[in-house]
């Protein structure tokens, strides 16, 4: 597809023109919305990117930024790419060892510190050496603060315009599998990218959008941020965890993402308020009581004004999808990775029927499979290479410039992309056999008491799945569960290969968290680290047993 270049530099300079008193950001503070129009985030963006000149600090130098989602993420933001920086997003949930790598790695000359929730413990990770520039939240300490920023040195008034293959940012992967990889993105890959959400969910300035999802992720800052710039809409932020509900409620977006662990914490809410599953079941099948069941869930989750509901960074069950699609709320699963700008392949429209793929390419990707059934993709969104290491980048394409994205997939007659598993996720069992976990997780995932579940085996004799309870689960009698998860077992295991078969499942009771390392900051578990830690363990576990991990 051939889009003419437009950067979100210009995109901003636009808006400012032409709807400039337009509220553009809306972020919460203890309750209040602190309102910026697009002409006063196009004037802090210059006055921001005039005191970096100020401080001494040129086009092409790395600025690293570390902060929950907040307007002020968004305009620091455009203020790099306004000056020619090449911005670093660290996860604000990420811990001083990481911090560390990638300053060190990315060669960052100055950090801007922001909102954040442990950030005595992020510190020591920042190191004395380097400036640090504060947002105006409670963050750790900083030789200068964002007010000082607004009125340091003059507004940067006639920068150049970034080009299309000028580097625009570095994007660490969230390390799933070990050190995090820099992704190095150009403008023109997120200019066409951003162009593409917009076109093909037919975003524009009557959109709603609600950011809080980490905007270190590729994804956010394409779908909600990139939307912004290219549809020219309002976007709201969240204040904090517990008032994430009424934040929602308060902007009623029209487009509405998230990623499978908060879906199915949405549902678990649902549920509570009704009472039970099977009453809710119940109350959606009387006509005109089922309608107005529906219509309370949609205004109780401030989703009553979406038009298109998305999930991404993880795969979501099937049985989680359909639950959604049986309340009115249409959730369009898609695919992507940092490498790519998070956006190739989409279940849009929403097609009930290809539930459990993510859907077609979109218009101006291409994908094809390996022979080992690896999915691979090419589309002008590909990032240019992995900073600093050559090895990694050349091993990531093949000869005709396809990424080798490893995922394994399946592709059905009519083009829909299922995702099967990871290569890297394969093991061998202690009989020799290799075992794709991440279908079999899905299977058992559809117990309603399953939160997060990893299927370990390597070296063992037969996989053993590792569970993590869903918060309702845990509060029920044990022996409950665990007749619920053995039927779920017993139902499963006999539609796989012999070698496939799951000899016990284990329930873990330590929380999975990004804090204890089990987790990255996307929310994605981490293998190796919980096969490291149970697999000794689980060793002499046999007969397709359920078992708490204090049993063992």
């Amino acid at each position: 597809m051939a889009t003419s270049y437009r950067s979100p530099v210009d995109m901003l300079s636009q808006w400012a023109s032409t709807q400039g008193s337009e509220i553009y950001l809306r972020q919460p503070v203890r309750g209040q919305y602190k309102d910026y129009t697009w002409q006063q985030v196009y004037s802090a963006v210059q006055q921001i990117a005039g005191a970096l000149r100020h401080l001494g600090y040129n086009a092409g130098d790395k600025i690293a930024l570390l902060s929950k989602n907040c307007a002020e993420w968004f305009i620091t933001d455009l203020a790099l790419m306004y000056g020619g920086y090449i911005s670093v997003p660290i996860y604000p949930t990420a811990n001083s060892d990481t911090i560390r790598y990638v300053l060190e790695h990315s060669g960052a000359k100055a950090i801007f510190v922001g909102k954040l929730d442990h950030w005595p413990d992020q510190e020591p990770g920042v190191g004395g050496d380097i400036l640090r520039l504060a947002l105006p939240y409670e963050t750790m300490p900083a030789q200068y603060q964002w007010l000082q920023l607004l009125n340091l040195g003059a507004p940067l008034i006639d920068a150049e315009a970034p080009t299309e293959d000028q580097v625009m940012t570095l994007i660490y992967t969230s390390g799933s599998t070990g050190k995090p990889k820099g992704a190095v993105q150009t403008f023109g890959a997120y200019s066409w990218t951003c162009n593409a959400v917009v076109r093909d969910l037919k975003a524009d300035s009557n959109d709603r959008l609600i950011s809080y999802l980490p905007l270190a992720h590729i994804t956010e800052r394409v779908a909600i941020e990139g939307s912004s710039f290219y549809a020219g809409c309002p976007v709201a932020f969240v204040e904090s965890l517990e008032t994430f509900v009424t934040d929602v409620q308060r902007m009623r977006p029209t487009v509405f993402f998230s990623v499978p662990r908060l879906w199915t914490l949405f549902q678990k809410n649902i549920i509570d308020k009704v009472g039970s599953f099977k009453k809710l079941q119940t109350l959606l099948k009387i006509p005109l009581l089922g309608w107005l069941v529906k219509r309370k869930i949609h205004q109780g989750l401030g989703l009553d004004k979406v038009r298109l509901l998305g999930s991404g960074s993880a795969p979501i069950p099937p049985s989680l999808v359909e639950w959604y699609h049986s309340i009115g709320l249409d959730i369009c699963e898609a695919w992507g990775m940092t490498e790519n700008c998070a956006y190739s392949i989409i279940n849009h429209p929403f097609d009930a029927s290809k539930i459990g793929t993510v859907g077609k390419p979109i218009l101006g990707c291409k994908i094809k499979q390996s022979p080992e059934g690896e999915l691979l993709v090419k589309s002008p969104s590909l990032m240019r290479e992995y900073y600093k290491a050559p090895e990694a980048t050349a091993a990531a394409f093949d000869e005709e410039g396809y990424f080798k994205t490893g995922d394994l997939c399946e592709i059905d007659s009519d083009g829909c992309v299922s995702i099967t598993g990871r290569v890297k996720d394969n093991f061998k069992t202690a009989k020799g056999k290799y075992v794709a976990p991440v279908p079999i997780e899905r299977k058992l995932a559809q117990d309603p008491h399953v939160e997060l579940i990893c299927v370990i085996g390597s070296g063992l004799p037969h996989p053993v799945a590792l569970v993590q309870l869903a918060e309702g689960a845990a509060l029920q009698a044990r022996e409950e569960v665990r007749t619920s998860l053995k039927e779920t077992l017993d139902s499963v295991n006999p539609n796989l290969e012999s070698h496939e078969t799951v000899d016990a499942i284990i329930v873990v009771t330590e929380p999975w968290t990004i804090e204890n390392d089990i987790l990255t900051p996307t929310l994605k578990i981490k293998r190796h680290v919980l096969e490291k830690a149970y697999s000794d363990r689980v060793e002499g576990v046999r007969g397709a047993e359920v078992k708490w991990e204090d049993e063992l």
